[in-house]
């Protein structure tokens, strides 16, 4: 499904994105190294086992990235001009190699563009899932989104 113009967006609408990813290890290490993130939690197998979660997690970041890419497809595939912002970040779980996400979107807002009369802006709440169903993610995104051509 390709991206929604502004006008196709209604306060209150929500996806199901059917879209799901599983973590892998590679995935962790590779962000960490592309970030610079030498953080032991993410990357030392016996550092991480001497913590409350007794192996590593996966970064938060990543997660994060992840979440909001599930997204894409259903919601701002070649129709978004970038992202605004993101506020209200939070992680309430965190993420090991081999679990599975999945995300929900909920429309909170939007409004026409006051510098750009031909966009729109979309408030987007994402809400990133576990296997177990266990919210492990969640913040607000604000993206620049265009109208339907004239």
């Amino acid at each position: 499904m390709a991206g929604l113009y502004y006008e196709q967006f209604e306060i209150g609408m929500e996806f199901n994105h059917p879209l799901t990813r599983t973590v892998t290890e590679m995935d962790n290490i590779m962000f960490c190294a592309m970030t610079h993130n030498p953080q032991p939690l993410h990357l030392d197998e016996e550092f991480a086992k001497q913590t409350e979660f007794g192996q590593r997690i996966v970064n938060s970041l990543f997660t994060l990235g992840l979440v909001v890419g599930i997204t894409v497809g259903d919601t701002t595939l070649g129709t978004t001009l970038g992202n605004l912002g993101m506020t209200d970040v939070r992680f309430k779980k965190p993420v090991f190699h081999g679990d599975t996400i999945r995300a929900v979107t909920r429309i909170k807002d939007m409004r026409e563009s006051k510098s750009r009369p031909g966009d729109g802006v979309v408030v987007f709440e994402h809400f990133g899932f576990n296997q177990r169903d266990e919210e492990i993610a969640y913040c607000v995104r604000t993206g620049l989104i265009r109208k339907q051509p004239s």
